[in-house]
């Protein structure tokens, strides 16, 4: 009798466990859960992180990444509007934002990756037929824009400019895709054109393009600067000889005074004694007359005055 009491005893005690353990769920900080009975959702998604019951047996936890995700399509050849076949590869980042919703269409995250290859593809494709080449691979019309003084020109060349740019179509086609994905119970967070390459027989002259546009552009901005260069050393020469006469001027002026002053204090200093002066004149004259010819004169010279006094 007692071994029957503690049979039927273990028999409830496992059958409450079973049920206890059927019961208890547990959700992390990565995860969202969906609870479905017999398939169908039975309540609001659970975000929160924590211990959760739910009815055992008939109903089921369906767990939900909620960390941003990472999509990369594949590579795929698009035509552009000037017909240029190129290789676009996309690579994009989304969440599931509504799960209950991303449960009844896609199911599972196999699905929505799935899922979002043809609609990237698609949206991708569009966008890209609609434009020319250079939207698609240039950002700017910076290689045009040349600086002369505060005024921004385009340089007059055939080099192909942009209507829009490679940024603004990536956005178009992210804004376009996020409205397709809200649908599915996802939110498109990031999209980026990862690669675009030409398909071989466009890749050589594609490259000879960018080469020729190129250095057309370096050609102008080295006229320019020649430009710029020879207006600057003339103004470097005329301020030079503007400075070289101004000096000269100043020396001469110096230079006019300075023997104008030496003038009057050697004829002060003279006038105190003509004779002295006079003596002291012929002496100087002497070894310069005599230095280098020979001088007939007759004794009464002036020049031989002070010689015939000489005892």
């Amino acid at each position: 009798m007692r071994q029957n009491v503690i049979a039927v005893s273990l028999i409830i005690f496992s059958i409450f466990g079973i049920l206890i353990l059927n019961s208890i769920y547990t959700i992390d900080e990565t995860q969202q859960v969906v609870v479905t009975q017999f398939g169908e959702p039975v309540r609001d998604p659970v975000k929160s992180p924590g211990l959760k019951w739910k009815t055992p047996f008939i109903q089921d936890v369906r767990k939900f990444d909620k960390r941003i995700l990472e999509w990369d399509g594949y590579p795929s050849e698009v035509p552009t509007r000037d017909k240029k076949f190129i290789w676009v590869d996309v690579t994009g980042r989304w969440r599931i934002q509504d799960p209950l919703k991303f449960l009844q269409t896609m199911h599972n995250e196999k699905n929505a990756q799935s899922r979002l290859d043809d609609i990237m593809d698609g949206i991708t494709r569009n966008f890209i037929t609609r434009h020319n080449l250079v939207d698609v691979v240039r950002n700017s019309n910076n290689i045009l824009e040349v600086k002369t003084g505060e005024q921004d020109i385009a340089a007059e060349s055939d080099i192909e400019k942009i209507d829009l740019g490679r940024n603004a179509i990536t956005r178009q086609i992210l804004e376009t895709a996020r409205q397709v994905v809200k649908e599915y119970g996802i939110e498109l967070i990031d999209l980026q054109i990862k690669r675009i390459n030409y398909i071989q027989s466009v890749q050589q002259k594609v490259f000879e393009r960018m080469i020729s546009e190129r250095k057309r552009s370096a050609e102008q901005l080295r006229s320019e600067g020649q430009g710029v260069r020879a207006e600057i050393t003339g103004q470097m020469d005329k301020e030079l000889k503007r400075i070289t006469s101004e000096a000269y001027r100043a020396a001469q002026k110096i230079k006019g005074e300075a023997d104008s002053e030496s003038t009057a204090v050697y004829g002060a200093a003279y006038s105190k004694d003509p004779l002295f002066y006079a003596f002291l004149a012929t002496l100087q004259r002497y070894p310069e007359a005599l230095k280098d010819s020979r001088l007939i004169m007759t004794t009464e010279s002036e020049f031989l005055k002070y010689l015939k006094k000489v005892e």
